[in-house]
């Protein structure tokens, strides 16, 4: 399917994109994609919980016709419902096997890492643990995993691979003064203001963008491993306009659409664009065995518990 299929036999009716993305990222590809085919595409860009919200809220009335998360588990739990509609770009031809289904295909990647304040007058971290050591007592702060798909990710590959030890770690950035922020962004904040000095699982393309605006911060992925985040694009089986929405996901996965996601600090998708940062192949990962919902639920809320606790 060519764009100038799709506009020639789609109406003008706009397109309706959901994106747990960089706004700034969503409204270039937004304007690419218009300026190829003269759709108009609309954005609602949120955190990934207040888009899933969103998405269950209009269950009677679909308004997206295009999603894309910065959660794989939204890919696999939307798949289940039966709410995804099958497709295949032929775009997705360069993207590894480990980031596509017949549902559903990253349109870049990320990773976890820490964010550390080079002027902190604090050690330069190598891995998780540095963080739990008195140099950074009160001084760290992570994102809130209900409301980053990707921090959640984390916790759950540190869990796979560490088990209790795992919890010990949580445990130990818990007693000495880590706190709990709300999304990505809030977390980053008093690192960039010189409040805090670090970041636990920071997503690395908001930090490389503040880097490249001249902040003092590092992107430090730890030696004992992280995760990445590839962030699933999908189409949902209520769009009404399907063909529109297969062209729109076509557009992000060609090279144009891929040196945008690149240029947002993300890794792109397909394996044939380069990107200004370090590309998954580079960095130790943490395992990632499946992990279902309801396991997903108990970590979430016993960590949870655990930084509400006094």
């Amino acid at each position: 399917m060519t764009l100038s299929v799709v506009l020639a036999s789609c109406s003008a009716q706009a397109l309706t994109v959901y994106t747990a993305g960089p706004g700034s990222l969503a409204k270039k590809l937004a304007a690419g994609y218009e300026k190829q085919t003269g759709v108009k595409v609309d954005v609602f860009q949120a955190t990934t919980g207040k888009v899933m919200a969103r998405l269950d809220a209009e269950q009677a009335n679909p308004q997206a016709d295009v999603l894309i998360s910065a959660s794989w588990d939204t890919a696999t739990s939307l798949e289940k419902r039966g709410w995804l509609l099958a497709y295949q770009s032929p775009n997705a031809a360069q993207v590894p096997a480990a980031f596509k289904s017949p549902y559903y295909v990253a349109q870049g990647i990320s990773a976890l890492g820490i964010v550390w304040n080079s002027k902190s007058a604090t050690p330069e971290p190598k891995d998780w643990r540095d963080l739990a050591q008195p140099a950074f007592k009160n001084l760290v702060t992570t994102p809130d995993p209900s409301l980053s798909g990707a921090s959640l990710d984390l916790l759950i590959g540190l869990h796979n691979a560490y088990g209790q030890q795992a919890w010990q770690l949580f445990t130990d950035l818990k007693t000495n003064g880590m706190i709990m922020a709300g999304p990505n962004a809030q977390a980053l904040t008093p690192v960039l203001q010189g409040a805090k000095a670090a970041v636990f699982g920071a997503v690395d393309y908001v930090a490389y963008n503040s880097v490249q605006e001249g902040e003092t911060i590092k992107v430090i992925f730890p030696s004992s491993g992280t995760v990445i985040a590839p962030r699933p694009m999908m189409i949902l089986k209520s769009s009404k306009q399907p063909e529109q929405a297969k062209a729109f996901v076509d557009y992000v996965l060609s090279v144009e659409g891929q040196k945008l996601v690149a240029d947002a600090w993300l890794m792109p998708a397909r394996d044939d664009v380069n990107a200004q940062r370090p590309l998954f192949k580079s960095l130790k990962l943490l395992p990632q065995e499946s992990v279902d919902s309801s396991d997903r639920t108990q970590i979430l809320a016993q960590f949870a518990a655990l930084f509400t606790s006094k």
